[in-house]
């Protein structure tokens, strides 16, 4: 089975099993929607200097995208390759965000400005058949989302989801000091991709008028990486340059080799295309379980509450049925005949009926007032205060997922009604473990 028939089968059994749960739990299922469609995708980001576009025509073997040294392009381009006879046609970005097809159509929340700013061209390049690659506006150093006219870090956020692979570059004039780029690296990709994902390349190292420049750019980089990312420990950077760029007399050969080390580990990205996916549904499966479990235990407390109350109730409603009588008529002198003395004599009738069942009405309503104006709303109150009591967080994974699930948790419990009680959840949470323990290692298994 290749990559493509695995990803289909995958979206097949996610829309079968978890599709009506995310959707109950109303969690937003947009995000794996979009890593279920389309091809592998490779991100390039970078201030403008960097030579993103310059790597991209080496990949691509032909001049695609504009290169130099100022600002040449201030669009998201996508890139690839649908067939020879479509090779040149280009895509506006319009047509882009309303494709059911294509992974983009969550975009359009971000504004015109946005998709006025975004389209794809069609190449030439087998190399891309498999894979897309989306070159990106250059980072800036002072900007704001109006002169751009769009929020920016929210494009990156929402495309660093989507990729594969996320290739950072740096020049040496300006490793790593660009603001937006601490943005992105500190704030922004975190949330939206793994480490894994991330390729750091230090580009047009050639700039640099000897070895000590460039030790001192590459020292330079490595410290604004640690202040991003708040580690000591350094990925791997690739360092490299154009190939037409090294000054003549000079020992090519070491940064031709990082350069197809490069290039080979970005096209490597469609092997891992469903790996991929399978992370983040993993991920993302698995905070719909620490919300179903807080759910389950909520639901279960409610439970006892009411069977508290109905035991109480129980008694209460016996004892009004035979009694109500007998205590009416010591304090009001009627009726004349109780319900117990009826009974004991042998002659119950309609009109014995009318006042006992008037008494277990009364005392019934009561206990419901109770229940839904005091005990009900009283353990909303405390779970409210502390929704953490409602999950068992004994490692550090689970932890840092209720990070990300206790928002919305509250938010599921601040919706909550009495229906809550009698909610399937047990049942929803016997899905979750068995999509978990069953068929997702099914899929992992596929892939080795």
């Amino acid at each position: 089975m290749d990559a493509k028939e695995l990803q289909t089968l995958l979206k097949n059994r996610i829309h079968q099993t978890l599709l009506p749960l995310f959707h109950k739990y109303n969690r937003d299922f947009s995000d794996l929607e979009s890593l279920l469609k389309w091809k592998p995708i490779v991100l390039f980001i970078g201030n403008y200097s960097s030579g993103k576009s310059t790597l991209i025509n080496e990949l691509a073997g032909e001049e695609i995208q504009r290169t130099g040294q100022a600002p040449t392009d201030d669009s998201f381009t996508i890139i690839t390759h649908d067939g020879a006879d479509v090779a040149g046609e280009e895509i506006p970005g319009s047509s882009l965000v309303n494709d059911e097809n294509l992974p983009l159509t969550s975009l359009k929340a971000l504004g015109e400005q946005l998709i006025s700013h975004l389209h794809l061209k069609k190449v030439a390049t087998p190399l891309l058949t498999d894979m897309a690659i989306i070159d990106t506006p250059g980072m800036l150093d002072s900007v704001t989302e109006k002169d751009r006219g769009y929020d920016y870090m929210a494009v990156i956020s929402h495309l660093a989801k989507l990729a594969d692979m996320v290739v950072l570059m740096f020049d040496p004039l300006k490793a790593g000091t660009i603001k937006e780029t601490y943005t992105a690296i500190r704030d922004t990709l975190p949330g939206s991709v793994g480490e894994d994902r991330l390729v750091f390349v230090m580009s047009r190292i050639d700039e640099c008028d000897s070895s000590s420049d460039l030790v001192r750019s590459y020292g330079t980089l490595c410290w604004n990486l640690s202040q991003m990312t708040g580690r000591k420990d350094i990925p791997h950077i690739f360092l490299t340059c154009a190939p037409d760029s090294l000054r003549p007399g000079l020992d090519t050969t070491p940064w031709s080799q990082e350069r197809d080390l490069l290039k080979n580990k970005i096209l490597t990205a469609p092997k891992f295309r469903v790996f991929h996916i399978l992370q983040d549904i993993d991920r993302q499966v698995n905070e719909l379980q620490l919300t179903c479990e807080a759910m389950v235990q909520f639901s279960s407390q409610a439970r006892r509450k009411l069977l508290d109350i109905s035991k109480i109730a129980a008694v209460a409603v016996i004892l009004a049925f035979f009694f109500s009588g007998l205590l009416s008529k010591f304090l009001f002198g009627f009726p004349e005949q109780g319900m117990l003395d009826a009974l004991l004599q042998g002659e119950v009738g309609l009109a014995h009926l009318t006042f006992p069942l008037a008494a277990v009405t009364l005392i019934a309503m009561g206990f419901w007032i109770w229940l839904t104006k005091i005990t009900f709303p009283s353990l909303l109150k405390q779970r409210l205060k502390n929704p953490r009591s409602l999950v068992i967080l004994e490692s550090d994974y689970r932890r840092h997922l209720w990070e990300k699930v206790e928002p919305h948790v509250i938010g599921l419990l601040q919706s909550a009604g009495l229906g809550q009680i009698f909610a399937a959840h047990s049942r929803n949470l016997k899905k979750i473990k068995k999509f978990l323990n069953q068929d997702l290692i099914e899929f992992y298994k596929k892939i080795r």
